[in-house]
């Protein structure tokens, strides 16, 4: 009975040392120019090209897809149960720059 209650995983002994891992990402073909400016940016923040391309890596993801983003837009519209037309949105815009 106790080895049914031990899960699945902890029995593998590669997926336990595999699930704690990272991983190593390459990117080829990056210009000096786009390395040089990298470089650049890290060193601004006193952290090495690694560390700064992980912490942009990090802030991209998690960002929200375009596609999510748009499911967010428009879960509050059908929330809120409230529309305005382009035409008044232009209106009031051109209001705002009078």
């Amino acid at each position: 009975m106790q080895e049914q209650a031990v899960p699945v995983l902890a029995k593998c002994w590669q997926c336990w040392h595999n699930a704690g891992m990272t991983v190593k990402i390459t990117i080829r073909n990056v210009s000096e120019e786009v390395r040089d400016k990298l470089a650049l940016r890290a060193a601004r923040n006193r952290q090495s090209m690694q560390e700064y391309l992980l912490s942009e890596l990090e802030r991209v993801a998690a960002l929200p897809s375009n596609e999510e983003l748009m499911e967010r837009v428009r879960q509050r519209v059908e929330a809120s149960g409230t529309r305005i037309s382009a035409a008044d949105i232009l209106a009031a815009r051109d209001a705002d720059r009078k």
